[in-house]
């Protein structure tokens, strides 16, 4: 039987110790509790600090449990707060691309539609926010249910309904897509929820990586993809880059 993970039962001590603890202990006051040398002690608490379970008083080396461990297990980001904090480079997103773009968070066995930005110019269309569009048929869909566990709970024993002639409907199918989307970072689609459709996404991570939400773009085919019916690679750009500013809104990649 393969052991424990020595860095990871000092964190859990470290984190027992804390919580355990009134007032803000010291780096020194810490690493001789635990028996540990000093850097590595400052190491975890770097790394508990960064993921947001620890915090670390302003100017000083003492450090408290942080509010954001007492939220596991939590229900989710409300819709409007990941709206809000996506807003912005959402808009973006579809001023650079001049497609509609769109924001989705998982929700009852659905892709939910939080954002949409309608495409400049594109005439009549309908305002998508608070409509449910399926997980295994969109490029918003695929992407949580690539990297949201709980996604892909929901789908099991579940018959994938075929929107096109090309919805990948099969569990082999399906598994195989999205071990791509996992592998490649992004999803698209074509043709396989509405015809003529394609769209593009990207997973928008929180602080430890968690994906809350997927950002991109959708509009006719010719227009997404080359005439090989392959998304084109500025707009797959766009979305990731979208993506990623999105995730550092909350807290994904940032340095400081």
């Amino acid at each position: 039987m393969p052991g424990t993970v020595q860095s990871v039962e000092r964190a859990a001590a470290m984190l027992q110790l804390l919580a355990a603890e009134d007032e803000p202990l010291g780096l020194v006051q810490i690493a001789d509790a635990l028996g540990l040398a000093k850097g590595t002690a400052h190491g975890l608490l770097r790394t508990l600090a960064e993921v947001g379970f620890v915090d670390q008083e302003p100017g000083s080396n003492r450090y408290r449990v942080a509010p954001d461990l007492f939220r596991l297990g939590a229900p989710k980001l409300d819709l409007n707060e990941i709206r809000a904090r996506a807003l912005n480079w959402t808009d973006a997103l579809a001023a650079r691309t001049g497609e509609s773009a769109w924001l989705a968070a998982f929700r009852d066995r659905h892709a939910v539609i939080a954002h949409h930005v309608f495409r400049a110019g594109g005439g009549s269309q309908v305002l998508a926010t608070g409509t449910e569009i399926p997980l295994h048929a969109t490029a918003l869909g695929k992407v949580l249910l690539a990297f949201d566990p709980g996604a892909a709970r929901s789908q099991v024993g579940v018959t994938p309904d075929a929107f096109t002639r090309t919805t990948v409907i099969d569990r082999t199918g399906v598994l195989r897509m999205l071990a791509g989307v996992r592998d490649q970072g992004w999803a698209a689609e074509v043709d396989e929820y509405r015809p003529g459709t394609a769209g593009i996404a990207s997973p928008v991570r929180e602080r430890g990586g968690y994906v809350v939400a997927s950002v991109g773009i959708t509009g006719a085919v010719d227009r997404i993809c080359d005439e090989r019916s392959r998304p084109r690679g500025a707009l797959v750009t766009e979305v990731q880059r979208a993506a990623r500013s999105i995730s550092r809104e909350f807290g994904h990649g940032r340095t400081e």
